[in-house]
Parts: structure tokens; sequence; C-alpha cells
């Protein structure tokens, strides 16, 4: 087993839950912000899902409704990426791919409008009011919003495990250096492990 496929700290135990990034239909099907990586990486977080469905978070990122709305940046975001706006895409593309949907419920929903689910909303506090300490970290992109997620992750405290094929972006270079950069500078507080090493202890 090489470094990077080991739980360190032990099994995830009743206290994890997998929080799933994004795995959402704007992301899979036919957009400007179409993932190719994802219908790779969909049987594994379909396999962990399984596993626990009870015990999964699925964040859902929700563009703005019309071209140039937002706040600050966002606004110019926005103007960029006028395709992606609820306005042009329609509500139903904002909603998980099918075979993810299929496990709310049990699994919950927690939509955000900004990368991070962290900001502007109250998902520390419902983790930590249900004596959740460890995330199980899966989805996309590794290199925008699971990078936003892990890292408000650790400032809050959380143990945090990234299922490195469970994971996925656009672009090979970035996704190859972010995973780099989690399992060596954020060695310490950042577990990197395959879903078959997941799967066997939790």
């Amino acid at each position: 087993m090489s470094k990077s496929d080991t739980l360190r700290y032990g099994p995830p135990g009743e206290r994890a839950v997998h929080l799933c990034v994004d795995m959402q239909r704007m992301f899979a099907e036919g957009t400007e912000w179409k993932m190719p990586w994802l219908e790779r990486v969909l049987p594994n977080i379909i396999a962990i899902t399984s596993a626990h469905p009870e015990r999964t978070f699925f964040t859902r990122f929700i563009p703005a409704e019309k071209p140039g709305h937002g706040v600050g940046m966002w606004r110019h975001y926005y103007e960029r990426w006028a395709s992606m706006t609820i306005d042009r895409i329609g509500s139903d593309m904002v909603g998980l791919v099918p075979d993810l949907a299929a496990f709310v419920p049990p699994g919950r929903v927690f939509d955000k409008h900004v990368y991070s689910p962290w900001t502007g909303s109250d998902l520390h506090q419902q983790l930590r009011g249900a004596g959740i300490d460890s995330l199980i970290i899966t989805g996309g992109e590794t290199d925008v919003c699971v990078l936003c997620t892990m890292l408000g992750a650790i400032d809050w405290g959380f143990r945090v495990i990234l299922v490195q094929d469970a994971l996925c972006s656009s672009a090979d270079e970035t996704h190859d250096a972010m995973m780099n950069i989690y399992m060596n500078r954020f060695g310490e507080q950042v577990e990197t492990v395959t879903t078959e090493t997941l799967l066997e202890c939790w």
C-alpha cells in the first residue's frame, strides 16, 4: 500500500460523512462546463454513496439567474459565463446526475452559490451538531470546488479524507498539481485513499 493510499488515523467510523461535491447535470452534459472525467469517476462515487446513502451530503453549485447577476466580481464572472446562468441552461441542469439523485433521500442536498460550501452557510453547524468529525470528499472539480471544500474543512478542524479516484477535473495538469499539493503541502491534515481502500474499512 502506497503512502497516498493509507488511512493514518484509522477507519473513518460512525462520525464520518461522505461529502460529494457538485456532481450535477450541468457538469456531465453538453454545456461549456462539462467535465470530461465525470463519467470515469462516477462509478466510484456511486459505490461510496451506496455503502452509506444516509451519511452522504451532496453539494450543488447554483449559478446566477441571469447574465451579469452577482456581487462584485461574480457579476463579471456571469457576464463571461452568460451561457451557464439559470436562464440559459434551465433549472433542471443544476440537479444531481440521475445515478446520484436516486440516493436522495436518505442522502441530503446542500446548495451553494459560491465555490465553498462553508461561506454564508450553516454547514459547519449542521455537521458539528450531528457529531460529525470526519469528511470523506469526492466529486469535482479537484482544483476549484473540491479545493475550497477541503480548505474550509481543514480550517474548521475536520478530519479530511480525499478519495483520489473519485475526484474529477477538466484538466489533467491542474488535477495532478492539486493532488500533489494535497498529499504533500497538506499531508498532515489530508489523507488520500482509493475507493477500494475506503470501502474496505468504512
